[in-house]
């Protein structure tokens, strides 16, 4: 029974999911850049516990973060192929990933020098994604 309720709120949450749009993608900026300065606060302050936040709420917002569907659904194949935007997206939610594991691990470890450089390499995720995707 237990079973049946679950599968039942899983197929009704994902139908009412809808499509991601770009206000979705928006408000996962917004989230994402408030937890990279969550993470910097916890740098400056030398606090463990604020970098945690700051790494778990950048992680769970970037697998969000894909291309809205007029995007995805581009009628020029030959467009949808040069721009990989898809791809791309996947490969920097993926590092953004393991960095976020890196500056946990280096911060805990009493490295912050290395913690710092994974958060610049996070940086440069970001802007890479903002240069070749967003055209900035």
């Amino acid at each position: 029974m237990k079973k049946i309720i679950v599968a039942v709120v899983a197929v009704c949450s994902l139908a009412m999911a809808g499509n991601y749009t770009k206000e979705d993608r928006i408000k996962d900026m917004n989230q994402m850049a408030e937890a990279m300065n969550t993470i910097q606060s916890g740098f400056f302050y030398n606090n463990y516990e604020t970098v945690a936040q700051g790494v778990t709420k950048l992680t769970d917002t970037v697998v969000h973060v894909k291309p809205p569907l007029e995007e995805k659904e581009e009628k020029n194949p030959m467009a949808r192929y040069m721009n990989q935007k898809i791809q791309m997206s996947n490969k920097i939610v993926k590092k953004i990933n393991q960095k976020g594991l890196t500056i946990l691990q280096r911060f805990k470890d009493g490295d912050t020098e290395q913690a710092v450089q994974a958060y610049t390499k996070i940086m440069r995720q970001c802007m890479k994604c903002h240069r070749e995707i967003r055209h900035w």
